[in-house]
């Protein structure tokens, strides 16, 4: 317990110290930051604008930082950003943080992932003429106030991952959570065939066209008995 608050602790240090370093350097456009280890995906920014990124940069010289920042801004021309994402990549994150071992999902973990496998693969056919591609499902345990997310890599903008909150599943139901995959689903759609990752004119009408709602944001509150008791007295 002790080690688990430990490495906690600084973890939310190395995050307080890396976005009071962007934003001294510039940093622009993002809503929030989130560390993590993984070595094969450096850098991402999800389309809610958070940007993820590995916690040994914490550790890195402004120079490196600096690259970062214009590696992830939208302004940077192509060639810029090519020579920034040489100089991220450079630099050696696994000497800074050591990678700590995954922990094994629970069986209700695999079994919610083999049932969003599914349902993607479902919708895919059903929606999008099954020309979207079969990108990795995460149940996520963090997310508390979203109900999921598409994750896009800043190098290429290719979709990475569909991530669906846990909470939302266990508390909404498979039908309300269909929902929320098609909801990203439509971003992937947008990723893939070239189009802006936004909540715009063009996302409202695909929306619409596969028959769910068009909003940005929606506020999913099951009816609790307790609220019907009473109705119609």
């Amino acid at each position: 317990m002790r080690r688990r608050r430990s490495r906690l602790q600084g973890e939310r240090a190395d995050a307080a110290l890396l976005t009071r370093r962007l934003e001294e350097l510039g940093l622009q456009g993002i809503t929030d930051i989130e560390l993590h280890v993984n070595r094969t995906v450096l850098v991402t920014v999800t389309e809610h604008g958070v940007l993820r990124v590995h916690r040994g940069y914490a550790y890195a010289s402004d120079r490196v930082l600096r690259a970062l920042v214009r590696f992830v801004s939208p302004m940077t021309p192509r060639a810029r950003r090519n020579d920034a994402r040489r100089v991220i990549v450079e630099f050696p994150v696994e000497q800074y943080v050591t990678l700590q071992p995954r922990m094994r999902g629970t069986t209700g973990g695999r079994r919610f992932l083999s049932k969003l496998r599914q349902m993607h693969a479902e919708l895919n056919q059903r929606h999008f003429a099954g020309q979207l591609k079969t990108v990795p499902i995460r149940v996520s345990t963090r997310m508390r106030t979203r109900l999921g997310e598409v994750t896009v890599d800043a190098t290429t903008g290719e979709p990475l991952e569909i991530a669906i909150s846990r909470a939302h599943i266990e508390r909404d139901g498979w039908n309300e959570v269909r929902h929320t995959m098609l909801h990203e689903m439509v971003h992937q759609w947008q990723v893939e065939t070239g189009r802006p990752l936004d909540h715009g004119k063009e996302f409202r009408a695909k929306a619409v066209a596969i028959g769910i709602e068009p909003r940005a944001m929606r506020d999913v509150r099951p009816v609790q008995p307790a609220m019907l008791e009473g109705e119609g007295g």
